[in-house]
Order: structure tokens, then C-alpha cells, then sequence
């Protein structure tokens, strides 16, 4: 279940977002924007608003799965992690309604996947789980680079 929930929120809805937003919206909107939004909007504040609330509800899976961890003494740190991914995502949500906010969620999802992909690389012993994480955070996080920078040169 966590591949599909990753494929689909981190390329498949992206992508379909976007074929349809530039085929039945020609010229409202920049190629590089709606990239940007539309990956904003589904990796981002779809993605982490699931992660997150599942770290806050469920703290023990990232406990065990991800932090490898039997430990109860972690699951208030996870929970804490649950609610700033909860937070991220809800400015990522926003920015369909508030253009504006696409570029700051944008900044603000490359760092954070751009560093959980490279601790992810760290990691000796990945699981699958975790080996789909370390691809899929590495993957948003250049979009989302090639769009900050795109916007920056704009």
C-alpha cells in the first residue's frame, strides 16, 4: 500500500494534474508553474498531510518501520515530526487556492526531501520501504529545485 500511496502522490497525480491543467487551460498558466504547483500541491501537501497524520495517529510505524526502534520513548518525538509535516502540508494545500504560497511550500519541500533523501543514502541497512523513500524523496526534491531555481531566474 505505501508504493501506490507514493507513486501516485509523488509522480502519477502530479503528472495527470498537469496534463490536464495545461490541456484544458492553455496559456493560464506557465509550464514551469504548473509544475510547480501541481507537484507543490500532491507531494508536498497531499503527501505530508498523510504522512503526517499518520505519524500523529499511528506514531509507532515510523517508529519501527523508518527509525527501527521498539523504544515507546520515541513516539512523542514522531508525533512532534507528524505535526510539522502536518504544518508543511498545510501551506503545500493552500497554495491551489493562494498562488503565492506555491514557491514557499516549494522551498520548503525541497529542503526537507532534499535532507531526508540524503540521510536516507546514510542509512547502510534500508528496507524497501525505506529504499522507496530515499528514491521518491530524492525525485520531488529536484523538481521541486528545478522549479525554485526557475522561479528565482524568471
Amino acid at each position: 500500500m505505501y508504493i501506490v500511496v507514493v507513486a501516485l502522490t509523488m509522480l502519477i497525480l502530479p503528472l495527470v494534474s498537469i496534463a490536464i491543467d495545461l490541456g484544458f487551460h492553455p496559456g493560464a498558466s506557465s509550464v514551469d508553474f504548473s509544475i510547480g504547483r501541481w507537484f507543490v500541491f500532491w507531494g508536498v501537501g497531499v503527501r505530508l498531510f498523510l504522512a503526517g497524520t499518520r505519524q500523529f495517529i499511528q506514531p509507532t510505524f515510523t517508529a519501527r518501520e523508518i527509525f527501527h526502534t521498539t523504544s515507546d520513548e520515541i513516539l512523542p518525538i514522531v508525533r512532534e515530526i507528524g505535526l510539522a509535516n502536518l504544518s508543511a502540508s498545510v501551506v503545500a494545500l493552500l497554495s491551489l487556492a493562494i498562488p503565492s504560497f506555491v514557491l514557499p511550500a516549494a522551498i520548503s519541500g525541497a529542503i526537507y526531501y532534499g535532507a531526508a533523501g540524503v540521510l536516507h543514502i546514510a542509512e547502510p541497512n534500508r528496507s524497501r520501504n525505506e529504499n522507496i523513500a530515499m528514491v521518491s524523496d530524492l525525485g520531488i526534491a529536484a523538481v521541486l529545485i528545478v522549479f525554485v531555481a526557475s522561479s528565482w531566474l524568471a
